[in-house]
């Protein structure tokens, strides 16, 4: 089958700074490595992209007390690798193509609860942004990585 004709999904991808400037990642539970990611999450259509990153970021984490610093300008995109194609969504993409935001979580830990409804995540920690390009799976790698130069403007 040729991947090529598949589109890529439309989604947003969220980076949430604490007081200290450390980056909240979480452990997927599909995933059996030790790898982490940001919250991220498809877009639903006609649906706002502030919004749906305030929803993904609701689903997957609880948090509500957030203040937006910054929306990427260009979107990043990644491909599946050819192993995971087919196996996720539905077989319907080959990829993301993804709007991301930096916010600044207002609230305090007791606020986050990753045990939600459709749990994505079976831990989470708040990290240094200079490790999240090593923390991903390798096929996302240079979208954190071009994240990680927006977050360095903002907190440096």
């Amino acid at each position: 089958m040729n991947h090529n004709i598949l589109p890529l999904r439309t989604g947003v991808g969220i980076a949430i700074l604490n007081s200290q400037n450390k980056v909240f990642v979480g452990k997927r539970k599909d995933n059996p490595f030790d790898k982490w990611q940001m919250p991220q999450g498809g877009v639903d259509s006609d649906e706002p992209l502030l919004q749906a990153m305030k929803r993904e970021l609701l689903e997957e984490t609880s948090i509500k007390n957030i203040k937006v610093l910054k929306e990427l300008d260009q979107w990043l995109e990644y491909e599946l690798p050819e192993n995971l194609i087919g196996k996720i969504w539905k077989g319907k993409y080959r990829g993301q193509r993804q709007k991301w935001f930096i916010v600044k979580f207002l609230g305090d830990d007791n606020e986050i609860n990753i045990k939600t409804k459709n749990a994505e995540f079976m831990e989470w920690k708040w990290i240094d942004v200079n490790l999240l390009p090593d923390l991903i799976v390798i096929f996302k790698k240079h979208v954190y990585e071009k994240v990680l130069i927006e977050l360095k403007k903002i907190i440096s």
